[in-house]
């Protein structure tokens, strides 16, 4: 990881969203472990000035039993009973012994004693397990030489005799340093921290289990009203049902708790989102029904009028004015009748009326409405994509038919001539795949979403030359819809495709018969 990424990784992971309970423990925990924290600092503080107070304490009577004993320097000379073999000032205690300052009754095991002579240690020792003196590290001597001569007590590393609590003070021979190991001092200090630290971490996860079991009662009424409105969330709202039976139990929502408010205004907005669905589920309806009988009043006048251009103009004996007049009031008629016959299907598909199931061969429809296509609008390319094998789909073939002919009939009036259209069909997983292709202009990026809608317009470049209601694609998307299937659109300038997916579908081979170009060609241009 590079050092730039670093930052963006850290706010990466800082951004990450944790639960309600989550924050809530955490918000528990962490202020507990700081007051944890301090209480363990504070009580190993004052155990720690008490435990040298005591060592202080100590010190201060070894030094007084060091004062009273000395005798000044030793002379060095040799059979005297006190320097031993040694020389004077070199520092060690000679056979094993040490400073008669130091090696009075009284002094306890680890005692050390040195004594300063114009800036240098001229002789040292501490006291062994065995009650005599022991010489020091001649590394560590230097230490002890550098002690003020105030009479206070000082802390120093002497390696591996481990931290001293020494005293230096001033006498007629030179300066007697005199101390005490803190060794027992900071074994009780460390065991004393261990058991914080365990006894802490203890405590935290005690008290983490009992928060989570306590924030996790406290939060279940709310998971109780997230369900709720999950569920709500996954009705099918769309389908015409107004009906909301879905509401946060009465037992939470009490005022006078957060959740309770929150499960009170979730009921209140249930009862409002009810409300409007069943006021617009009731306009739809009227709206349907008021299509579904307009449609079906206005196909006998609608015919009508059809029937009494066409006789007037067989008649013949008209002005040409009149005779152009009656064409045109005869195609608005046609471009009339067409509308009302969408219309009127909308509805009854709307109304939930049930298709002519039965099985309908994709590879014989496919071929029927490409030959229709290619009679309607020979100055387009039609070609298909057939398999070896006939593709059967569970269906209303009239319908089926229809929507194959209302994809054809869209790329025969939103293309320009030239255009090349192929119809795909195969078998995929049990599911019949119908694919209309065109290389047109295709379809604007914005209008994708709505192409399937109602009166759907697309823009100039796919112009409705032939008088389009608008209406094709929406009665393709409601068939198929009612056959259990699902339509789509992917569409780019030059390539343009409507794919049809069908469920149900098997695979029959073709008889020996068909294998004739004529009865199954694979392409029409």
């Amino acid at each position: 990881m590079t050092p730039r990424e670093l930052p963006a990784r850290l706010l990466t992971r800082r951004a990450r969203p944790r639960s309600l309970r989550a924050r809530l423990l955490w918000a528990f925990l962490v202020p507990l472990a700081v007051v944890l924290a301090v209480v363990g600092t504070a009580a190993t503080a004052a155990v720690r000035g008490e435990l040298l107070g005591q060592v202080d304490d100590r010190l201060a009577a070894a030094v007084d039993r060091s004062a009273h004993a000395d005798g000044g320097p030793r002379d060095g000379e040799a059979g005297d009973g006190e320097a031993g073999d040694g020389e004077a000032g070199d520092g060690e205690a000679g056979d094993g012994d040490g400073p008669d300052f130091l090696l009075v009754p009284g002094q306890g095991d680890g005692t050390l004693g040195a004594r300063v002579v114009d800036g240098a240690v001229v002789e040292s020792a501490v006291i062994g397990a065995e009650g005599d003196g022991e010489a020091l590290p001649e590394q560590r001597v230097a230490v002890l030489a550098g002690v003020p001569p105030d009479g206070a007590a000082r802390t120093v590393d002497l390696g591996s005799l481990g931290d001293y609590r020494v005293v230096a003070t001033a006498t007629g021979g030179g300066t007697i340093v005199t101390g005490l190991p803190l060794a027992s001092a900071e074994a009780a200090l460390a065991r004393l921290v261990a058991v914080e630290v365990v006894a802490g971490l203890l405590g935290l996860l005690a008290a983490g289990a009992v928060g989570a079991v306590v924030v996790g009662r406290t939060l279940r009424p709310l998971h109780r009203v997230a369900a709720t409105a999950g569920r709500v969330a996954e009705l099918p709202l769309s389908s015409g049902e107004v009906r909301l039976a879905e509401r946060v139990p009465a037992a939470h929502t009490d005022p006078r708790t957060e959740v309770g408010r929150v499960g009170a205004a979730l009921n209140r907005l249930l009862d409002s989102v009810e409300s409007g669905i069943a006021a617009r589920q009731a306009s739809e309806t009227r709206l349907r029904r008021f299509v579904a009988d307009a449609s079906h009043e206005l196909r006998t006048p609608v015919t009508s009028i059809r029937g009494y251009t066409e006789l007037v103009r067989r008649r013949g004996g008209l002005p040409e004015d009149a005779d152009a007049s009656l064409r045109r009031v005869e195609a608005e008629a046609v471009r009339m009748s067409g509308l009302v016959d969408d219309l009127l299907l909308l509805a009854r598909l709307d109304a939930g009326r049930e298709l002519a199931v039965g099985t309908v061969d994709l590879t014989g429809l496919v071929m029927d409405a490409v030959s229709d296509a290619h009679a309607a609008g020979p100055a387009h390319h039609w070609r298909v994509d057939l398999p070896a094998a006939a593709v059967l789909a569970p269906g209303d073939a009239a319908r089926l038919h229809q929507v194959l002919a209302n994809l054809l009939a869209n790329v025969r009036t939103h293309t320009p001539p030239g255009t090349t259209a192929t119809t795909r069909l195969r078998a995929e997983d049990g599911t019949a795949v119908l694919e209309v292709a065109d290389d047109g202009p295709g379809i604007p990026a914005d209008l994708q979403p709505g192409v399937f809608e109602r009166f759907a317009r697309g823009d100039a470049s796919r112009s409705r030359a032939s008088g389009s209601t608008g209406l094709g694609l929406a009665i393709v998307a409601a068939v198929v819809e009612g056959h259990g299937g699902t339509v789509g659109v992917d569409s780019r300038p030059g390539r343009t495709v409507l794919t049809v997916r069908l469920p149900g579908a098997t695979v029959a081979e073709l008889e020996d018969d068909a294998e004739d170009p004529a009865v199954v060609p694979s392409t029409i241009s």
